[in-house]
């Protein structure tokens, strides 16, 4: 079909002042390319897996661990000011001691626990040791019984550095000696049993994964290349992108948690990918194409879609580099290189692949047209289609039933209960809980500057920590002149109390009770701020610090970052889409159904992890919050590879709609040729995550739960059923963008389409332009 001699497509061209030669579609070229030089690509292939598993080999112990804490925030400041000033900070490991007869207070045992402080101190990576015993006795750091009593340290160096240390300490530290047992708790022990126990996933995901992986794509493609091959390209993200990180920790941080993702991600993209990109291979060669010709036309069809799904993919993950915190930003570094190395693998190793092995991994059965759909997606969508109100209202009740959960999210902080029950830096804060009043640990860091630490402002100071003490949440308050607790004075000023004074300013350690803690700690700490800046002062006269406060700080700026992220991330996809579609209308209703997806993930993750539903059967403990990072992580995560599923559907949509100019066959036909592949993937990925839901650290098991859910439905009711009911509805709208876009989209549009089936496009779709 031509028009003057030359296409649509020609004219368009020479009117962009681009080339218009008749040379075929450059992914096209590049496909030409690596059949003819498979030997070289494979090598090169090789050459980069084995450089990639040497550096792989040592990522592992460049990765590092991460504090909730907010880099640069007034709790982070204040923490810096009161190690420089006062050599005090915030404690992050403690010691429980127990008596085995008496109490904590019998000469015998007092004695014995004063030696084991002094050995703590003296031991490397300890910053500073306190005690009830050293503490004057203070009764907080007194179980109610009177046998217990806790040792806190404080750790020196980097976040990985202490837990390094104290993966020596730790087991050395407990014991069950003659008059007391001792076991280790705190935030930094809990947190090392945290990463050891996601290491010890990560392993066992391994050694389930690639198996299972294996066994599934055999299932698929009933042929062993085929399905060893598309493991392979999964084997080379992971492994690249591990080498790739080990890389980045040269500049910056990565956590290990990193890692987790990588591992899953990999796979499952690499899976993605190669699937399409091999069953389109299969398809040319039931065209009777030579094999070269096959892997041509293959890389410049499924060759486009890969891209644009990893750029989409790229795009949300891309989006946590905007927060200001390593331990999201190192998700961003696994993620990118994951769609990287995905799509490099995809679009340079396996064409070349495929033209060695040829019609080794071709479908067994006679070659023919595989134009001819018949099979049950096609079946299903044109039924969605021709009854889109009965099939498409129950399916959107049911997915907006799955997500109502989601309208009483609540964000909270993380504490020991991310582990399994019995582990025992669990067990050692579940004991304070219960035996102690308050935890020490936990105190709230009051920094009064400007008001010199001294006797002459003794009044000044008793006045500001009588006021603090009378909050009701507040159980003690420690301070140059004695301790308070309910408006009065508890205990007179010992030698601990020296540690609050300086010639320039003095502070405060308010501990907070229990249920202080456990429920609105914002209001708390706003109730401490104003307590002690009084009347007439500067707001930078009182600074907060302390572990609630880190925490405070951290989940605020991540809470404030979000609509940016989010905005991008909406924006920049929906850009992404339209370049690849012309349409606005398809964006549009991709990011709709993206939504839905995600509110049932969200919905599921308060039903199950926040309200504690199923908490026996998946084996762990509710909190009755989320911690925020993990689901702003799914949401990127999530929403990526949901479009990466937009991305194959609508690429084999719209490639039929540009070669017939029908919508209703289009979405049939792209439904037929994409729906199991979408499905097969999702089945692959989902596994890939499944591994982690019997993890035992809980944030792993989010993750895994979580992708699950939303991987399966969107593979199913979203794709099946409201995917057709929408475009059905919306017609050839579908394809609708006004005139000044329409030319943006001919100039700048990415497209690999031929030229004669974009000019049978033009001509059905001019009706609606």
């Amino acid at each position: 079909m031509q028009r003057n001699g030359r296409s649509r497509q020609d004219q368009e061209h020479g009117e962009g002042g681009l080339a218009t030669d008749d040379r075929p579609p450059a992914l096209r070229r590049w496909g030409h390319f690596t059949a003819a030089r498979p030997r070289l690509m494979i090598w090169a292939g090789v050459l980069l897996t084995v450089a990639g598993l040497v550096l792989a080999a040592g990522a592992m112990d460049r990765l590092v661990l991460s504090r909730f804490e907010s880099p640069g925030s007034e709790s982070v400041k204040t923490r810096a000011v009161l190690e420089k000033e006062f050599g005090e900070g915030t404690p992050s490991v403690l010691l429980m001691v127990t008596a085995r007869q008496g109490t904590v207070d019998d000469a015998p045992v007092a004695a014995a626990a004063r030696e084991l402080e002094e050995e703590l101190a003296l031991r490397d990576g300890v910053a500073d040791v306190a005690s009830y015993w050293s503490r004057d006795g203070s009764p907080t750091l007194r179980g109610r019984d009177g046998k217990q009593a806790l040792i806190i340290a404080r750790m020196g160096g980097t976040v990985t550095e202490a837990r390094t240390e104290l993966a020596t300490i730790s087991p050395e530290f407990t014991r069950d000696e003659e008059l007391f047992t001792v076991r280790v708790g705190g935030g930094d022990e809990i947190f090392r049993q945290v990463a050891e126990q996601s290491r010890q996933d990560f392993l066992r995901a391994e050694m389930i994964v690639f198996p299972l992986v294996l066994l599934l794509l055999f299932a698929i493609y009933r042929r062993f290349a085929a399905a060893a091959l598309t493991l392979g390209m999964g084997l080379f993200s992971v492994i690249t992108t591990l080498a790739l990180m080990h890389l980045v920790t040269y500049v910056t941080e990565v956590s290990t948690f990193a890692a987790n993702l990588a591992l899953v991600m990999g796979i499952g993209l690499g899976v993605d990918y190669s699937l399409f990109v091999i069953n389109r291979f299969r398809e040319e060669l039931r065209l009777r194409r030579p094999v070269p010709e096959a892997v041509a036309y293959t890389v410049g069809s499924a060759g486009r879609t890969v891209t644009f799904s990893g750029l989409t993919v790229l795009v949300s993950l891309s989006c946590l580099l905007l927060f200001p915190f390593p331990f999201l930003r190192s998700f961003a570094y696994a993620g990118v290189g994951t769609v990287l190395t995905a799509v490099f693998a995809a679009l340079v190793i396996l064409p070349a692949a495929l033209a060695r092995l040829g019609h080794r991994v071709a479908r067994k059965g006679p070659a023919g047209n595989s134009r001819t759909p018949e099979g049950w997606w096609h079946r299903t969508a044109l039924r969605m289609m021709r009854h889109p109100l009965r099939y498409g209202v129950p399916a959107l009740a049911v997915l907006l039933a799955l997500a109502a959960p989601v309208l009483g999210l609540t964000f909270g902080t993380p504490d020991e209960r991310v582990l399994p029950e019995g582990v025992s830096s669990r067990v050692v804060q579940q004991e304070i809980r219960d035996n102690f009043a308050a935890e020490e640990m936990d105190a709230v860091q009051v920094l009064r500057r400007g008001l010199p630490g001294t006797a002459a402002n003794s009044a000044a100071i008793e006045a500001t920590a009588l006021a603090l003490s009378r909050i009701p949440e507040v159980h003690q308050v420690d301070a140059l002149t004695g301790s308070y607790a309910d408006g009065g004075r508890i205990a007179e000023p010992g030698a601990a109390a020296e540690r609050f004074g300086h010639e320039e300013d003095t502070w405060y350690s308010v501990i907070a009770t229990h249920e202080g803690l456990n429920h609105d700690v914002d209001r708390l700490l706003s109730d401490i701020r104003r307590t002690a800046a009084g009347e007439g002062e500067g707001p930078d006269q009182v600074r907060i610090g302390g572990y609630p406060a880190e925490l405070a700080d951290f989940r605020a700026q991540l809470v404030d970052r979000l609509p940016l992220v989010l905005g991008l991330v909406l924006a920049v996809t929906f850009l992404v889409l339209f370049l690849m579609t012309g349409s606005l209308l398809l964006p549009a209703k991709a990011t709709l159904l993206n939504a839905l997806s995600l509110g049932v993930m969200f919905g599921a993750l308060v039903w199950i992890f926040q309200e504690g539903n199923l908490s026996g059967l998946l084996g762990f403990t509710s909190t009755g919050t989320i911690e925020p990072s993990i689901p702003i992580l799914m949401f990127c995560v999530a929403f990526g590879l949901s479009m990466d599923y937009e991305v194959l559907m609508l690429s084999r949509i719209k490639e039929e709609y540009d070669r017939t100019g029908d919508t209703l066959g289009a979405v049939a036909t792209g439904l037929e040729r994409s729906g199991p592949l979408i499905t097969s993937a999702a089945v692959i990925m989902a596994a890939s995550f499944a591994t982690y839901a019997s993890s035992g650290v809980v944030f792993l098991k989010m993750l895994g739960l979580g992708m699950v859910a939303v991987i399966l439905i969107d593979a199913t009711l979203i794709r099946a059923v409201l995917v057709p009911v929408l475009m059905r509805l919306a017609g050839r709208a579908n394809w609708w963008a006004p005139k000044p876009l329409r030319a943006v989209h001919r100039r700048w549009g990415l497209s690999e389409t031929e030229p004669a089936a974009t000019e049978t496009a033009e001509t059905a779709g001019a009706a609606v332009r």
